[in-house]
C-alpha cells in the first residue's frame, strides 16, 4: 500500500504529460504556420512575434493581419496608424510609437498629421482626467453631449456652418470662454464651467483650435475616432460617450468606430508583450526599419505609385 502510495503522484504526472503532449505539438505546428505566413508577408519573422507563446501566436498573426496591415478596412492604412500613435503615446510605449510612427509616414502622414495625433492624444488624456476626477454626473454628461449635437446639426442643416469658418476671437479669461462656448454651441457643458477659471481660457483655447478646427490637418472625423480609440483604452466613459457622439456627426460609420477601438486593443496587445518581455530596443527598431524599407522596396519593383503602401505590406513576398 505504501509502494502504491508513492507511485500514484508519478503515475498522475506520467497520464498528464501523455495528454498535454499532443495540445503542445498541435500548438508548435500551428505556431509553425503562423511564422510561416508571417516570413511570406514580411520576408522575415519580426523578432516581437517570437515573443508570443505558440498556443497564442496564430490568433495574435491573424488579428494583426486582419487589422494593421489589411488594406481593405474602413479606416485608411495612414489613419489606423495614427490612431495607433496617439495610443502608444499615451500608454507611453517606446516601442510602439516608433513602429506607428514609421508606419504613418510610410503611408503618406505628414509632420503636422503625427503632431496632431499625438496632441490628439493628450487632449483626450487630459479632458478624461478632469471629467472622472470631478466625479462628473454620467446622466447629466450624456444629456449635455447629446445638446451639443443637436445644436450641431441645427446649425449644419441652417448652412450656419458652411464655408470656412471665421477666425475666432482670442480669449483672455474664464468668462470670455463661456461666453464664446456658449456663442458657439447655444450653451456651457457644466464641466467647463467647473474647470478652474484660471485656466480655461487657455484649455478651451486649445480644444476650440485643435479638436474643433475645420483647417486642421487631420479631419474632425478622424479627430474623434482618435479620441474614441484613447478614451476607449484609458478608459473613460465620459470621453467614449463624447467622441462617439462626435465622429457620427461628422461621418463615420459603425465599422469606422469598432476598427478604431480595435486599433486601440491591438496596440494595448502589442504593448504589453514587447514591455513585459523586454524586447530589444535596437533590434525592434531594426525590424521596424526592415519592414518599411521592404514595403518600400517592394512599391518600387511593381511600379505602382498609386497603389496604397499598407496593401503592398500584406501581399509582400
Amino acid at each position: 500500500m505504501y509502494t502504491i502510495a508513492r507511485r500514484a503522484p508519478m503515475l498522475i504526472l506520467a497520464v498528464a504529460a501523455a495528454a498535454a503532449a499532443p495540445r503542445a505539438a498541435r500548438a508548435t505546428s500551428e505556431g509553425d504556420a503562423a511564422r510561416a505566413d508571417i516570413q511570406k508577408t514580411f520576408g522575415f519573422v519580426p523578432g516581437f512575434f517570437k515573443l508570443v507563446p505558440d498556443l497564442a501566436l496564430p490568433g495574435a498573426w491573424m488579428d494583426f493581419k486582419g487589422v494593421v496591415v489589411n488594406p481593405m478596412t474602413a479606416l485608411p492604412p495612414k489613419m489606423k496608424d495614427l490612431v495607433g500613435l496617439a495610443v502608444a503615446a499615451q500608454i507611453p510605449c517606446e516601442y510602439c510609437i516608433y513602429a506607428h510612427t514609421e508606419f504613418a509616414k510610410m503611408n503618406g502622414a505628414t509632420d503636422a498629421e503625427i503632431s496632431e495625433a499625438v496632441a490628439m492624444g493628450a487632449l483626450t488624456r487630459k479632458w478624461s482626467t478632469f471629467l472622472n476626477g470631478i466625479q462628473t454626473d454620467e446622466g447629466k454628461f450624456r444629456s449635455e453631449i447629446n445638446q451639443l449635437v443637436t445644436n450641431m446639426k441645427k446649425m449644419m442643416a441652417s448652412g450656419a456652418m458652411a464655408g470656412p469658418p471665421p477666425k475666432p476671437a482670442p480669449v483672455m479669461d474664464g468668462p470670455g470662454a463661456l461666453k464664446q462656448v456658449e456663442q458657439r454651441f447655444g450653451f456651457a457643458p457644466d464641466f467647463l464651467r467647473r474647470y478652474p477659471q484660471e485656466g480655461l481660457a487657455g484649455a478651451w483655447t486649445e480644444m476650440r483650435d485643435l479638436e474643433m478646427n475645420p483647417a486642421s490637418a487631420i479631419p474632425g472625423k478622424y479627430k474623434s475616432l482618435i479620441g474614441l480609440a484613447v478614451s476607449s483604452q484609458i478608459p473613460c466613459k465620459f470621453c467614449i460617450i463624447a467622441d462617439t457622439e462626435f465622429a457620427k456627426l461628422d461621418g463615420a460609420t459603425d465599422r469606422e468606430l469598432t476598427e478604431a477601438v480595435a486599433m486601440s486593443s491591438i496596440v494595448r496587445h502589442w504593448s504589453t508583450v514587447v514591455n513585459g518581455r523586454q524586447a530589444d530596443k535596437a533590434a525592434f527598431k531594426k525590424d521596424i526599419n526592415r519592414i518599411v524599407a521592404g514595403v518600400k522596396k517592394h512599391m518600387a519593383s511593381a511600379q505602382a505609385p498609386a497603389a496604397k503602401p499598407a496593401a503592398t505590406m500584406a501581399t509582400m513576398k
